[in-house]
């Protein structure tokens, strides 16, 4: 029973690697360095040329006979119709610094691969070797990612709210709203349609922490009610749908820009759209009358296709690959992006009128600056949901060579044993008297503490709840997406 052993050790390597070596190198820099090219505005004098006018003698701006000068890019006016030709650069290391949110945006990133490779070595440990009532600090991990996950969605959200115009707070408010009926209306859904699991996992739960509560000598009728777990439930998914509004927004613009550029390549185009509705298919895998029913219920020849195991494991692999999936089409989104810059300079020939040299510039520029705004937008719900898998996964005690193959490591066994057999310990026991045994002592004491959490919160328990989120960030993700792109192809102008 070892507290601090080899999880601890690999958990100290990769803070150190994401302490020491992330400056130098990082997977976050190494995305947006990888392929992106942004739009650089003319200078100056090239403005000069299109405007008919001579170039500007910027040593002699300021104040002149008691009045100010205005400087050289806002005296400079061209008119709209001018075709402007903006120069193509790949965006380099030294221009992220500038950029919104870009630390915000790296930490993010480079925080989730070192969380996915302890995540992987950890389960790789486990199914190896027996750690008998040892913590698995790789859950540590997830739900440190998926607490950060959450605040840098809450940071970008919060943009919409300082600005001075309040239609994008009025439309995050708006959905938090339609998203909040709409998982009251969900959470009472009968488990013959929707197969979250919610009902058996309150039920075990409430029986678990009954138990624990008279081992440890208190009397209680249950920690809470089903009425309590579905409002609070209901609130956080109206948070959720809040926070994925611009995101699944966000997601419709660049995925009609990135069709529109990829005009002339038809398999392109069919990745597109299969990253778009892929979210719908998945949510629909919890509709047990269309899955279930036909893949695990029905017979065929006096056989079965699947098992219950063998479907559960095969949604969440359909969920892993759905997540690479769309990780590897970030690449043609964030350029749909950047190419923005190019289309409202295009735009600006269709208007009448002049433009300052200045309000020009801002043009292009902003569109670079919003970068990472944009790159967590569609980075932090994919984070978000793949953590949520990899914990289902774990604590949910899914296992991929069991449910599929019909054999199993004997550490998964042994490990399972050990939470369900254990006694479980009095918590109220006195802290012992010999100094030099108080470490040895408190990490026992922990170990005994995880182990009876765990018999508390059941694996029961874990797959309702986090297959219910799994649902629900899929579901939240397309609807807002699904609204972005009716509204950019027949609404927007």
């Amino acid at each position: 029973m070892a507290i601090l052993g080899v999880q601890i050790v690999a958990t100290m390597i990769m803070a150190s690697i994401l302490s020491k070596f992330s400056s130098h190198y990082s997977f976050g820099r190494w995305i947006l360095c990888s392929g992106l090219t942004r739009y650089l505005h003319p200078s100056d004098e090239e403005l000069c040329k299109l405007a008919g006018g001579p170039a500007p003698n910027k040593a002699k701006s300021g104040r002149k006979n008691g009045h100010t000068k205005k400087p050289a890019d806002e005296a400079i006016t061209l008119p709209k119709t001018v075709p402007i030709q903006l120069e193509v650069a790949p965006i380099r290391a030294v221009d992220l610094l500038p950029l919104q949110f870009y630390t915000e945006y790296q930490w993010l990133v480079d925080f989730s691969v070192c969380s996915m490779v302890i995540y992987f070595a950890t389960e790789l440990y486990y199914a190896v070797f027996q750690p008998a009532n040892e913590l698995n600090l790789s859950l540590l991990w997830c739900t440190v990612m998926l607490s950060f996950t959450f605040k840098v969605l809450f940071s970008v959200t919060a943009i919409y709210f300082r600005t001075e115009e309040g239609g994008e707070r009025m439309l995050c408010i708006m959905f938090g709203f339609f998203f909040l009926v709409i998982a009251m209306a969900i959470l009472i859904v009968d488990e013959g349609v929707l197969e979250f699991g919610l009902l058996p996992a309150y039920q075990n739960f409430s029986e678990s922490a009954v138990k624990f509560l008279e081992g440890q000598g208190f009397e209680s009728a249950g920690p809470v009610s089903l009425l309590t777990v579905r409002i609070v439930l209901a609130v956080i998914c109206a948070i959720l749908g809040a926070f994925f509004t611009f995101p699944g927004l966000r997601l419709a613009k660049m995925h009609t820009d990135a069709l529109k550029y990829s005009q002339g390549r038809p398999f392109l185009q069919l990745l597109l759209h299969i990253n778009l509705i892929a979210p719908l298919f998945i949510s629909l895998l919890w509709v047990k009358p269309l899955f279930r029913e036909y893949l695990v219920k029905r017979q065929i020849r006096g056989r079965v296709l699947l098992s219950d195991d063998a479907f559960d494991v095969i949604r969440l692999a359909l969920i892993f690959a759905f997540s690479i999936f769309r990780f590897c089409l970030a690449w043609k989104y964030l350029q749909a992006h950047l190419n923005l810059a190019y289309d409202k300079v295009v735009s600006l020939r269709k208007e009448a009128g002049r433009i300052s040299a200045i309000e020009l510039k801002k043009l292009v520029v902003r569109v670079y600056y919003y970068l990472c705004v944009v790159a967590l937008q569609y980075i932090a719900p994919l984070v978000m949901l793949l953590f949520c898998l990899l914990m289902l996964k774990t604590f949910g005690e899914y296992s991929v060579t069991r449910s599929l193959f019909g054999f199993d490591f004997p550490a998964f066994h042994t490990r399972n044993q050990t939470y369900e057999h254990s006694a479980a310990p009095n918590l109220s026991e006195a802290a012992p008297e010999n100094a030099e045994e108080s470490i040895f002592a408190t990490a026992t004491h922990f170990s005994e503490i995880f182990v009876t959490m765990r018999r508390v919160f059941t694996p029961l328990c874990f797959r309702g709840l986090l297959s219910f989120m799994c649902w629900w960030i899929c579901t939240v993700w397309f609807t807002t997406s699904a609204f972005g792109v009716v509204y950019y192809s027949y609404f927007e102008v």
